[in-house]
């Protein structure tokens, strides 16, 4: 291959909120992309004002204009992988599910973000139905934190036997594939993948820090990009959880900001 050609590259698409400090949403997605060497691309859903302290500010992108920017990606482009983030209202939820029904992407990874840092609801019960009833059915995998597990399922989700419990009616719902985020046993931290027949743990050593700003964004982008590389959901799900444990481990030491820094994908 010539010097500088990157030949053909395997195309991801982000459907998500901008997070103006770099650290998560559709910045992480795509900074996760070029490390993995895939062409990543964005459908805006929300352009926020954050920093490693807190989101003072959020506007909201009209789901017409979403639409618009869905149709004009895909129409042309295509993708073979596409994932979720932010989201926020009902009815965005429900313009995304409708163009994925349309364009029929070969894999769709939703990351149903419901929660803030702190583990609280941000959105009415309208947005965790629309979730459930128009993305989750078309879902090849879905990557929800254990507080977002916790909304989605009425589990308390203390110990790992209850992640068990979560990802096995997770997939009742309707996706193909569970990968529940953040379970902690030990010195280990403990993701459990399901593909509706076998449980998986997926284990690593703790690593303690404070900077782990879109460690979540960065899981399941990393995902995207293996499937859309060619593995199978079980490898992609492995090597997506191998890939956030190093990004932790390299942004673990760097102060960024006053508060949460990221996590740091090269």
């Amino acid at each position: 291959m010539p010097e500088g050609n990157p030949g053909p590259l395997a195309k991801v698409l982000s459907i998500a909120g901008s997070d103006s400090g770099g650290a998560a949403g559709l910045q992480a997605d795509l900074r996760t992309w070029a490390a993995l060497r895939v062409y990543g691309m964005s459908v805006v859903t929300a352009v926020t004002a954050q920093n490693s302290l807190s989101v003072t500010a959020v506007h909201p992108i009209p789901p017409d204009f979403v639409a618009q920017q869905l149709d004009a990606v895909l129409s042309d482009y295509g993708a073979a992988a596409v994932k979720t983030g932010f989201l926020g209202r009902a009815a965005v939820i429900e313009t995304a599910a409708a163009k994925l029904r349309q364009y029929a992407p070969e894999f769709v990874v939703i990351d149903p973000v419901l929660v803030n840092h702190r583990g609280e609801a941000m959105f009415a019960p309208d947005v965790t139905q629309a979730y459930i009833n128009r993305l989750f059915p078309l879902a090849d995998l879905v990557t929800p934190n254990r507080c977002e597990a916790k909304l989605l399922t009425g589990l308390t989700m203390k110990t790992i036997a209850e992640m068990e419990t979560a990802v096995r009616r997770l997939h009742a719902l309707g996706p193909r594939h569970v990968l529940l985020k953040g379970g902690r046993q030990g010195g280990q931290m403990v993701d459990v993948f399901y593909d509706g027949r076998t449980l998986t743990h997926l284990t690593a050593p703790h690593i303690e820090t404070a900077n782990t700003h879109g460690s979540g964004d960065t899981l399941s982008a990393a995902v995207c990009a293996f499937l859309a590389k060619g593995e199978e959901m079980g490898a992609a799900a492995r090597h997506a959880h191998q890939f956030i444990q190093r990004a932790i481990g390299q942004g673990a030491a760097w102060q960024l900001g006053a508060g949460h820094g990221p996590v740091l994908q090269w």
